[in-house]
């Protein structure tokens, strides 16, 4: 299937086209990326319980092929719209609703985008697919806050699509060289796609690191900042094996801490603060600066 693509007067990279009839709307959008199993999942869906503990209506959008992102919110792998979509051959008008989105925890709804087979197709395809059948069924209208949780390292352009439909993009890293090499490579991309689209830097999450040195380092030297801190604990370990969010284990000190800080960094989303226009190094540069007291 063919995408429209342009490429854009100010960057010297192909961008998959946005359709601004499938635009998402009212909601506050944020896509989360970060290096290939930082933790991304496990950040995108206890920050959507926080934001519904605050009263929002909450729709979580899992952009990875393996579609785990939303199973600690519904306890399965849901269904994919990829899934129902070729149930009924791509006529989305005999889908209904629960053939692709999942009541999770608190009332925080869930969709797997799914992906194409392994080296065919497009993901930026399969998210513009998946929007524009949450807009057919009108589950946008009614919804407070989208969060994108977004396969891997550095985005393509498939990949990069949801940044396209984001206010904020927040980068999820731990306090180590490829972690941050990474983030270095995403926030290139979401500085790319700011100059087309509405989609900001919004932070960085630091999570499984008990330091956040050579992240604070990084951020300080390309303006960026440190938005939340998770550090590296076995009940998050944990949270995962008994597919729950961090809202649902056990009580105890150490969860309340991060229970707390998941709902201080969703109201401070919510409320909003100045985006960050970071300039990210030149991988060489990066190389040298990394790792050195």
């Amino acid at each position: 299937m063919n995408i429209p693509i342009r490429k854009p007067v100010e960057t010297d990279s192909f961008q998959v086209e946005l359709d601004p009839a499938i635009s998402i709307g009212a909601a506050k959008v944020f896509a989360i990326y970060g290096k290939g199993g930082i933790g991304k999942s496990t950040t995108s869906s206890n920050l959507s319980v926080a934001f519904s503990k605050l009263g929002k209506r909450v729709l979580q959008i899992g952009c990875d092929p393996k579609h785990d992102s939303t199973f600690t919110l519904t306890k399965r792998l849901a269904p994919t719209v990829i899934d129902a979509l070729e149930s009924v051959k791509f006529h989305s008008e005999e889908l209904r609703v629960e053939d692709f989105v999942v009541e999770g925890y608190n009332g925080v709804m869930c969709v797997e985008a799914g992906g194409p087979p392994a080296g065919t197709g497009c993901g930026g395809y399969v998210v513009g697919q998946t929007v524009k059948l949450l807009k057919e069924h009108h589950l946008l209208e009614d919804t407070d806050v989208v969060i994108f949780d977004v396969l891997g390292d550095v985005v393509c352009g498939g990949f990069a699509s949801p940044l396209q439909h984001a206010g904020r993009a927040l980068i999820v890293t731990a306090n180590d060289f490829d972690s941050i090499f990474a983030m270095n490579r995403i926030v290139a991309a979401i500085r790319a796609k700011s100059k087309n689209y509405e989609v900001r830097l919004g932070g960085v999450i630091a999570n499984r690191s008990v330091a956040t040195n050579e992240i604070d380092r990084y951020n300080e030297a390309v303006g960026l900042r440190r938005v939340a801190h998770f550090p590296d604990l076995d009940v998050i370990r944990r949270s995962r094996l008994k597919k729950s969010t961090l809202f649902e284990m056990e009580p105890s000190p150490e969860l309340e801490a991060v229970q707390n800080e998941y709902l201080r960094l969703a109201d401070e989303l919510w409320n909003g603060y100045a985006p960050l226009d970071a300039a990210p190094m030149k991988d060489r540069d990066l190389f040298e600066f990394l790792g050195f007291d």
